[in-house]
């Protein structure tokens, strides 16, 4: 009787990551702390995030960021509250940051670590109270440590991450993360201020019914892709849109499904960006059993070239995303019709 009015509330996120530890022969604590930084800015932000119609700070900055995208309020506030978090906790050389130029040199150049981060994803949703998200990834650095931070320690391929995930602000704020021995998910508790447990392994199905796609610039698709939606209509999927990518990543990874951001006419390279956004879930997806690609290539095989680079994005189900790679090889054999 006692203990049922006393149930256990789950495994903090503090207690998970130390009992993970031994997963990592070379590491000495700074990754798990790392994770720790990444996990306290989110708390913040997502205290940011809950009032931000009560002091303002919703709508536009009233500038672009270096992707051509007009940068919202909360945008800067969350880029300013990771980076800061990242920078103090001291385990960080180096950051590249969707909402910034240039690579990021903490002061740090002990750290053995870098990151690739988008703060806040779904900018569009943020004034309509729909969810939003974040997303990163971990690299060890390339350079000697001691040395400042070089370009090439971020630049790196994203099988090379060491670890990667996102935060979900959303009915409930959730932090996902993979350090490459599965996935999983902690809930925040607001009143006790700490993520638990919640989805531990995470996996996504192998198939599913629910296609994830902005049907609204299918004119500017090729005409394979196009002929994929047309055969998610004859079988009578569900598309499901939410317009921020965490989000409907979030629940295509809990419910199986696929999320398709095609090249375009006005963007032929594609417009999610390779290191802040499809790397990171790529590798989380992978974890879970999924499947990432460009369409030609697997995400975590593709050799970056810049820092903002862009491409393509199919991923989801294991099934579903071979689906649309054989729409896509119709594309190798035939002209586009786009």
């Amino acid at each position: 009787m006692n203990e049922q009015l006393a149930a256990p509330v789950g495994t903090a996120l503090d207690r998970f990551i130390h009992q993970k530890q031994e997963q990592f022969p070379f590491a000495t604590g700074e990754l798990s702390q790392l994770l720790r930084d990444i996990a306290l800015a989110g708390k913040i932000v997502n205290r940011e995030i809950n009032r931000a119609g009560l002091i303002n700070i919703t709508g536009s900055h009233g500038i672009q960021n270096v992707q051509g995208e007009e940068q919202q309020k909360l945008d800067v506030i969350a880029n300013v509250r990771f980076i800061r978090a990242l920078r103090n906790g001291g385990e960080v050389c180096g950051i590249i940051s969707e909402e910034e130029d240039e690579l990021i040199d903490t002061g740090k150049p002990e750290g053995k670590y870098v990151v690739a981060i988008d703060p806040l994803d779904g900018s569009s949703n943020i004034d309509v109270n729909v969810s939003i998200g974040t997303i990163f990834s971990i690299y060890r650095r390339l350079s000697e440590q001691g040395t400042p931070v070089q370009e090439r320690d971020v630049l790196q391929v994203g099988n090379k991450q060491v670890a990667a995930g996102y935060l979900l602000y959303g009915s409930s704020t959730m932090l996902v993360y993979t350090t490459g021995y599965g996935v999983h998910g902690f809930t925040y508790e607001p009143s006790l201020g700490e993520f638990f447990l919640s989805h531990p392994n995470m996996t996504i199905p192998t198939s599913s019914n629910i296609y994830s796609c902005n049907e609204g610039n299918s004119r500017e698709f090729p005409a394979e892709v196009n002929a994929y939606l047309d055969y998610c209509k004859d079988k009578k999927y569900s598309a499901r849109y939410i317009g921020s990518l965490v989000a409907d990543f979030h629940r295509n990874l809990l419910k199986g499904g696929i999320y398709l951001y095609p090249s375009t006419k006005k963007a032929p390279q594609g417009k999610l960006r390779l290191m802040y956004e499809c790397n990171a879930l790529a590798y989380i997806v992978e974890q879970a059993g999924g499947k990432a690609t460009d369409g030609s290539r697997r995400i975590l095989d593709i050799e970056p070239t810049e820092l903002h680079e862009r491409c393509p994005l199919y991923i989801g189900s294991e099934e579903m995303v071979d689906k649309v790679e054989e729409f896509l090889h119709k594309e190798q054999l035939e002209p586009s019709l786009v």
